[in-house]
């Protein structure tokens, strides 16, 4: 009997594959290898079948053939790429997947296999721009849109992260990540505003210019006889205002913003257990909740000066 040819071989490892049995197909890649052992085709199927075992050493081999065998083959760096990133082997990742570009300039997962891989090497602004070549080339890349949006997260610009984590959403309807990635982030807008809020309120407060027929005489003393019940109550509620103000900073300090920290963390890399989540969401609502009444009690405190300041031009 006629020994089976590497065509029909390689076209019933396809079958397995499409069918997800991947044990199989790499028995007939295997055998398909056995017959043409410089085939560039073969070693690309067996790696993507590997890949699929998690068997990240076979699948790095075969596509470094695969690139030996068809230096021109830009997928096959690409996919060395992202398997050289698993394999904690970043340099090498950097330089198969900028040759992987080099040669094919439209595959929006060579840059953002890149945007991973810079990542990784803690060079955000770098995985920046990767990921925005991958959207460019491919603006439905829900994936890119997600990291992205983690990587504004993590340099404190809320505001760039919600298009794209909103995109993400658009591409990949409840999507938990993503739509987690957004309720932080409007949440650190929120917060923000709110500590601005405050500033203003515990800031100086700017006296409009007397009109010039205004009787107010600019030399008058204060006569502790006559003003003393005023000058009390000034006194007492600058203390508050001044007692308030330096809680509501304490609380962005020591609250605030290691609560927005944990959540954007917990969001950024979920690999831990939903009610760890769980504990940073509640964490970060009553830290906002605490600041709400201490804003509250700021801006009565500041209405009370106000109030005493105007009751003493009066006198």
């Amino acid at each position: 009997m006629a020994a089976e040819s590497v065509e029909n071989l390689l076209q019933r490892a396809r079958g397995c594959m499409e069918q997800r049995d991947w044990d199989r197909a790499r028995q007939i890649y295997l055998q398909a290898l056995g017959l043409r052992a410089d085939s560039a085709d073969v070693h690309y199927g067996l790696a993507t079948v590997c890949f699929q075992l998690r068997d990240l050493n076979s699948a790095a081999h075969h596509f470094r053939e695969v690139t030996r065998l068809d230096p021109l083959r830009a997928g096959a760096y690409i996919n060395l790429g992202a398997v050289y990133n698993l394999l904690d082997e970043i340099d090498e990742a950097v330089t198969a997947l900028r040759r992987g570009i080099q040669l094919d300039s439209h595959r929006a997962e060579g840059y953002y296999n890149l945007g991973l891989v810079y990542r990784r090497k803690n060079q955000p602004e770098l995985a920046l721009q990767a990921y925005r070549e991958a959207i460019r080339v491919n603006p439905r890349m829900a994936d890119a849109h997600y990291n992205l949006g983690n990587l504004y997260m993590e340099k404190s610009e809320p505001s760039l992260a919600i298009p794209h984590y909103k995109s993400a959403l658009e591409l990949r309807p409840s999507w938990e990540k993503a739509l987690r990635g957004l309720e932080s982030a409007q949440a650190a807008i929120q917060a923000a505003e709110l500590a601005a809020a405050g500033a203003d309120a515990a800031g100086p407060r700017k006296i409009a210019a007397a009109p010039q027929h205004s009787s107010l005489d600019p030399e008058r003393l204060v006569d502790p006889n006559i003003h003393s019940s005023l000058l009390t109550a000034m006194h007492k509620s600058t203390v508050e205002a001044d007692g308030s103000a330096r809680q509501f900073m304490e609380l962005l300090e020591a609250e605030i913003e290691p609560a927005i920290k944990e959540l954007s963390t917990c969001l950024l890399y979920p690999e831990g257990s939903v009610n760890e989540l769980d504990q940073c969401v509640q964490k970060f609502e009553n830290a906002i909740n605490r600041m709400r009444t201490v804003q509250r009690s700021l801006q009565t405190s500041v209405e009370k000066v106000r109030t005493n300041g105007d009751r003493m031009l009066k006198v």
